[in-house]
């Protein structure tokens, strides 16, 4: 993994992501997924690439379980962008890397990414 994606680690998700000043872009994934371990390329490519304006975080849903229950993860690998402590957007599924990073851009100009996330 890279140095620039933090791993979650255990009771840390609020102070990571929730707290964080600059919107996160948080990677719920698990080491068995295949489409998790295939995207982990474009991942880590983009948090080079925006890692001054954004935080690169993953989030392992066999170690937390009680995270991926409160956003709702049914679906790996499911990728959430939150700003200002607040789930804005997710991608649910393997999506190409420029798929993401327009996604990406989008969240931070401020701009309405295409399927905003709610929460239920």
């Amino acid at each position: 993994m890279s140095d620039i994606v933090t791993e979650i680690q255990k009771d840390q998700f609020d102070d990571v992501v929730l707290k964080a000043t600059k919107p996160v872009i948080v990677d719920f994934w698990a080491p068995w997924c295949g489409p998790c371990k295939a995207m982990a390329p474009a991942f880590a490519s983009l948090a080079e690439t925006y890692e001054d304006q954004m935080i690169f975080a993953k989030c392992n849903v066999d170690e937390h379980q009680d995270v991926a229950i409160r956003y709702g993860i049914k679906s790996i690998p499911t990728l959430m962008i939150f700003k200002g402590g607040e789930a804005v957007h997710s991608v649910i599924g393997m999506v190409s890397q420029g798929d993401l990073e327009e996604d990406i851009k989008k969240v931070l100009s401020g701009e309405e990414v295409r399927a905003p996330f709610i929460i239920q």
